[in-house]
């Protein structure tokens, strides 16, 4: 079953299970508060892979078939 999702995730910083301490240059920080916006929730996975719940358009809660948020502190190569 689909969990619902409320909002969008604002400066949501992606930490690993278990990490105590400030963020790090490769913890990313995923943002969708803005207009148009539509990312629910971020799940870390590893440290190249992350699941992503997109929220369903308002018009047309049956169907995600676009996405906009924005990824910052990515370190090279990742």
């Amino acid at each position: 079953s689909d969990d619902i999702i409320a909002g969008n995730v604002s400066k949501y910083i992606v930490l690993p299970a278990g990490y105590c301490g400030q963020p790090k240059k490769g913890h990313l920080i995923f943002d969708a508060c803005f207009e148009s916006g539509n990312l629910g929730r971020v799940d870390h996975v590893t440290e190249f892979e992350y699941d992503l719940f997109i929220r369903p358009d308002t018009c047309n809660p049956r169907f995600r078939v676009w996405f906009n948020f924005t990824v910052e502190n990515a370190k090279e190569s990742q």
